[in-house]
């Protein structure tokens, strides 16, 4: 069984999910040391925001914390992303 085709691409297809979910979680991790430090602790309600953000999202939230000075802006943040979101028109 193990040599099927059918086999081989569950197995592919799993080890590329575990891939894309570790990637994500080193990411999710990184950015939010990095908030730490730029704007000091973050509150868990934010904390948990950033938690459930896409690859992508957290990719964009990298480069934007550079930018931010307090809590404040990541919450502007969260709060344009949100909007963007409910509206991508």
């Amino acid at each position: 069984m193990q040599e099927s085709v059918a086999y081989q691409a569950i197995k592919a297809e799993g080890r590329q999910e575990g891939r894309q979910e570790g990637r994500q979680e080193g990411e999710r991790s990184l950015v939010l040391r990095l908030l730490t430090r730029r704007v000091g602790e973050i509150p868990e309600t934010l904390r948990s925001h950033i938690e459930t953000l896409s690859l992508e999202q957290l990719e964009n939230l990298g480069e934007a914390l550079l930018d931010f000075k307090t809590i404040v802006d990541l919450e502007i943040w969260l709060k344009a992303l949100d909007s963007f979101i409910a509206c991508p028109d």
